[in-house]
């Protein structure tokens, strides 16, 4: 059983793959009721990039935004001043993190909705002093400005990818007890059928750049989490499935 994008954002309002299909109905269902709550206030920031600098232009991803913003406003109630989008070159690192700080940490309260959907590149980089005690390859999403380091693959390097662990701890931060998290993109590099898939290359000499861990050492601190209490609280999330990834939706 298959549904193209439009349908399947029209009938749930995200996209959910890599799971089975009892499994993909069950989030689809959860995702649809947390967006219809009965709640103070309903917020949403979503991200799409299909203009990457020095590549062919991904598919769908601003459109997907678009459908995302209209989805909340004419089914669920959301208020159009209440959904903040950031799409190609606004996408930036610094205003992915302030967009997610400014719009929902500062401002949701605990019983409100709070949705962030992303559509652009995902990726795998190598982190060398992980959070959680896994060390290898980690996933990332990608800003418009978080190119590949210059010589790559011969060459080693870094990049501004913003981590899945920086996701959750900005996650954490957050006051809402109804957050819900789409990534729409993918890890796995190459392409499928005529598409360009959404990933972008990442290997083992791709490193995440300091400033990236840096600023988790500052969530860290801000939410007086110790390693072991992220790494209690990251699994938990991930086995209650609090963030829907998305992989190969094209």
């Amino acid at each position: 059983m298959t549904f193209n994008r439009r349908q399947f954002l029209q009938m749930t309002g995200s996209t959910v793959a890599g799971l089975g299909l009892s499994q993909f109905f069950t989030q689809a269902d959860r995702f649809g009721k947390v967006l219809a709550k009965s709640t103070p206030r309903k917020l949403a920031f979503l991200v799409g990039i299909n203009k990457y600098p020095g590549e062919d232009a991904l598919r769908g991803c601003v459109n997907d935004i678009e459908l995302m913003r209209h989805l909340p406003i004419y089914r669920f109630g959301f208020q159009p001043t209440d959904i903040l989008t950031l799409t190609d070159e606004k996408a930036t690192r610094t205003g992915i993190l302030q967009g997610f700080e400014e719009h929902l940490i500062k401002q949701a309260k605990p019983d409100d909705v709070v949705v962030f959907h992303y559509s652009g590149h995902g990726s795998q980089v190598y982190d060398p002093n992980p959070i959680t005690e896994e060390l290898g390859l980690n996933g990332t999403f990608v800003p418009v400005d978080s190119g590949l380091p210059v010589g790559y693959p011969e060459k080693k390097g870094t990049v501004q990818d913003i981590m899945g662990h920086t996701l959750f701890l900005l996650m954490s931060a957050c006051q809402s007890e109804n957050f819900t998290a789409v990534l729409d993109s993918c890890f796995s590099g190459g392409a499928t059928r005529n598409y360009k898939v959404r990933s972008r290359p990442g290997s083992n000499s791709v490193e995440i750049a300091a400033k990236e861990k840096d600023y988790q050492r500052k969530w860290l601190s801000k939410l007086n989490l110790s390693r072991q209490e992220f790494i209690r609280r990251y699994r938990a999330g991930v086995d209650k499935g609090v963030v829907l990834a998305a992989t190969n939706a094209e």
